[in-house]
């Protein structure tokens, strides 16, 4: 398995989708990672226990898993010398209450679910520690009977605080202090009790300034009368948090005293978090446990492709006793990619313990890989990377198939010529039943029907088409090749017979009749104007040398209008109106069309000038009065002329 193989077929798209039924952050993380098992034991027991989850879910669809929020960082933090806070112990009650919830809830659940009402046996009730926590911690803090000493603590601080209440409002209501203070309010500024003053009574009113207001106008000032009540209180306070700390270590220590216990029930809750969660997915597909065959064979029965939901087209398909090898023909948009997609998840799904939609006498073998080479939709300019990337894959494939695997292939052989396209697909399916490998192909060669129907361990399919909606119905036939139906779908829409006809001897090398039956007037009215030809004959067209006239002379200065460049007429037009010009001293071929006069010959030279200084070499011309005055073998003069 690979992760192309899971992004192409919806592997990953499934699990993220049976991932949001899980409660707990873990059984999320653990249904994500997933992997296929080989294992024929382990993928039962996991089909076996969604299936007992499914059975439970039908009788109650409430089931006591929460959401364990927290318990991860506290089982990190036990045994580290650092004791847990009270909103952590209160996630432990909270774990704790929902894990003895779900040893009830499995207790009568053994005829109906006799392996997942199992695992509830490994939750042991711990009713000291849950006792303890809930004497202790109440609404996230550390209640007032955890101790003796703090219940004491506490009440002396409520006494402080009311003395200290009481001597400050005493100072605001006093008339002595009525004009230096901004209002009559107590608030507090860092956990201490203070009076607001105004900025130019500064001093007015002994103690210690604590705070400013934003604009500067408001002093806050500690009064010199409540300072050692304030202090009195503060320590108070130390001495209640160190009287916290000690409850909080005393039942930090009760919990790791049960660590084992407390870890094995959160593992064994998570565990059905999972199960229930998959459990969830397969009632909402309606999807069922399968049978899993030890050897490489497929037979879903009324099976649907999970992501397209009711309205997948049902799919029945058999492949891996006698036949090994299913090639689907047939005209595009009719189903083919779907079907092999199809095919390849469900296989993922059984392998990883998921329920498919499909019957459920459906059977699944176990593949250790599934390889596959579907195509990615590029346009018909990029078929040149397209066939090279579908070769790569080949390659890759036929590295890696043995006869453990399932190959998934569409449209085998596509973006290249055809003959030579439709040998490459023969090949490679007939290698890959050489190799032992189960195939699943899709082609729209209409000649490795043939090839496969001569094939022993090959079966043709195809997609069915409704030729009466012209329609495809998204049906899997097997035993059949597709047929493209072009020319009868054309046939019905109203194109003459007698062209079909001669369509299908071009094609087929063979004589074929087609008509329609009980066709009316109008359909054989426009029949007539398809098959009639012109009334007058076509004018004969004149040669290309008669067409182009000769538009520029030997030694015209033109101009080649698409680059830019000048340069001079050489020889022309041939019969396509080409010149060879000369740029930069190499002669080239342009048409007449890309060329604009510049300055006439005429213009530049006299009419005895002698061309061959301005287009041959000097050696060249000192060869050419040597061959006109003698004959020398071999000397001769190459002239050479760019396209």
């Amino acid at each position: 398995m690979n992760q192309k193989t899971f992004n192409h077929l919806g592997y990953l798209q499934i699990k993220e989708e049976i991932s949001r039924f899980a409660m707990t952050e873990t059984g999320k993380e653990l249904i994500l990672a997933s992997m296929p098992s080989v294992n024929k034991k382990q993928i039962e027991s996991w089909l076996d226990e969604v299936a007992e989850g499914a059975s439970i879910l039908e009788k109650s669809s409430s089931v006591p898993i929460s959401a364990m929020g927290g318990m991860e960082r506290l089982f990190e933090g036990i045994n580290k010398g650092v004791a847990l806070r009270a909103e952590q112990l209160t996630k432990l009650l909270e774990f704790l209450d929902s894990s003895v919830k779900m040893k009830r809830f499995m207790k009568d659940k053994d005829i109906l679910a006799p392996r997942v009402a199992s695992y509830a046996e490994a939750i042991e009730e711990i009713p000291e520690l849950t006792a303890e926590i809930h004497r202790c911690v109440r609404n996230n803090r550390i209640d007032d009977h955890a101790s003796k000493d703090l219940m004491k603590i506490r009440r002396s601080i409520a006494s402080q605080q009311d003395k200290l209440k009481e001597k400050i409002t005493s100072i605001i209501k006093s008339s002595k202090f009525k004009t230096y203070l901004q209002d009559q309010v107590v608030s507090e500024r860092h956990g201490r009790y203070v009076i607001s003053v105004k900025k130019e009574y500064k001093g007015k009113i002994k103690g210690t300034v604590l705070d400013t207001s934003a604009s500067g106008s408001t002093i806050f000032v500690e009064p010199e009368e409540v300072y050692y009540l304030q202090e009195d209180l503060n320590l108070l306070k130390v001495q209640e948090e160190t009287e916290i700390e000690k409850v909080l270590s005393y039942l930090t220590g009760l919990v790791e005293e049960r660590e084992t216990e407390l870890r094995l029930a959160a593992e064994t809750m998570i565990v059905y978090d999972v199960i229930f969660a998959k459990a969830k997915h397969s009632r909402l597909m309606s999807a069922n446990k399968v049978m899993v065959a030890d050897h490489n064979f497929i037979d879903l029965k009324e099976a649907r492709h999970p992501l397209l939901g009711n309205h997948a087209v049902p799919l029945n398909l058999t492949l891996g006793d006698e036949h090994n090898v299913l090639v689907i023909t047939g005209p595009n948009t009719g189903g083919k990619t779907v079907t092999l997609k199809t095919a390849g998840l469900l296989i993922l799904m059984v392998q990883s313990g998921f329920h498919i939609p499909a019957a459920p006498h459906s059977t699944v073998g176990i593949f250790q890989k599934i390889l596959i080479d579907i195509g990615d939709g590029q346009s018909i300019e990029q078929n040149l990377s397209t066939f090279s990337s579908h070769i790569k894959n080949v390659i890759e494939i036929l590295k890696e198939a043995n006869d453990s695997s399932l190959v998934l292939m569409d449209e085998l052989g596509s973006g290249t010529d055809p003959g030579e396209g439709m040998g490459l697909a023969a090949m490679i399916l007939d290698q890959l039943e050489r190799k032992g490998c189960t195939v699943i192909a899709t082609t729209h060669y209409s000649e490795i029907k043939e090839f496969a129907d001569l094939k022993e361990g090959f079966i043709n399919g195809s997609m069915e088409f409704d030729l009466e909606t012209l329609k495809p119905t998204y049906r899997l036939i097997i035993g059949k090749g597709g047929e493209s139906q072009a020319f009868t779908i054309a046939l019905k829409l109203g194109m003459h017979p007698e062209l079909i006809e001669r369509a299908h001897k071009i094609t087929y090398k063979e004589e074929k009749r087609y008509s329609i039956e009980n066709a009316d007037y109008t359909i054989k009215k426009d029949w007539e104007k398809q098959v009639s030809i012109n009334k007058y004959p076509k004018k004969e067209k004149k040669k290309s040398a008669e067409r182009v006239q000769s538009i520029y002379s030997r030694g015209d200065n033109i101009l080649v209008q698409a680059t830019g460049e000048h340069g001079i007429i050489y020889d022309g037009p041939d019969d396509l109106g080409n010149y060879i010009i000369q740029v930069k001293g190499v002669k080239r071929s342009e048409n007449h069309k890309r060329l604009k006069l510049y300055i006439k010959a005429s213009d530049l030279y006299p009419d005895d000038y002698d061309f061959s200084i301005i287009f041959d070499s000097k050696e060249d011309r000192k060869t050419s009065k040597l061959m006109q005055k003698r004959h020398v073998e071999g000397l001769v003069i190459r002239k050479q002329i760019n396209e």
